[in-house]
């Protein structure tokens, strides 16, 4: 009896996801037609951006799905609370910091991987920081910004930037509870 149950919401399930597809493919064909209409000249551009875009994603993305799945089996979550949980404190804050200067990826690699923290109960305030970091401080965009604008300049950005990143992340925190985010 329970099986039953169990698969009939399962097709249920299954049967929502299909219809939420076909809505979502329709309404891109139809904001597609209505761009096209609009703006006949720039489509051809917008089209091949997005397809530069989509094949990048397809190309990067599975990488990083593969290596997902390996840090959920090979990083515990007692790990991930120790260090970026409730009660990391100021290491959580450094360690988010330093984990998100580190990479040179587009930053939707990032969000797998801030949804794989939330689900080991990482804190939402170092979750925040780690994406925040990821978004605008990363070691090689400093790099250039030196190149360009000079030392002072990526340096007072740079902790102006930190310093809200971190307040952003706190104020966050309070706003939401974490039983609203879902993983």
């Amino acid at each position: 009896m329970k099986t039953d149950k169990k698969n009939i919401e399962i097709k249920e399930k299954i049967k929502n996801g299909i219809y939420k597809s076909i809505k979502y493919i329709v309404s891109i064909g139809i904001i597609l037609y209505l761009l096209y209409r609009l703006f006949p000249e720039q489509i051809v551009s917008a089209i091949d951006i997005s397809q530069r875009y989509g094949i990048e994603m397809i190309t990067i993305f599975p990488a990083v799905l593969i290596l997902m799945g390996l840090a959920d089996v090979w990083v515990p979550k007692s790990l991930i609370n120790k260090y970026l949980g409730k009660n990391s404190g100021f290491k959580g804050i450094l360690l988010s910091i330093f984990l998100g200067t580190l990479p040179t990826g587009p930053l939707y690699i990032a969000f797998p991987i801030a949804a794989e923290l939330l689900r080991k109960k990482a804190r939402i305030s170092n979750v925040l920081i780690f994406l925040g970091v990821w978004a605008s401080l990363k070691i090689p965009q400093i790099s250039v910004e030196i190149k360009f604008l000079g030392v002072k300049f990526a340096a007072i950005r740079f902790i102006f930037t930190l310093i809200s990143i971190i307040i952003i992340g706190y104020l966050i925190e309070m706003i939401v509870e974490k039983s609203e985010v879902k993983v």
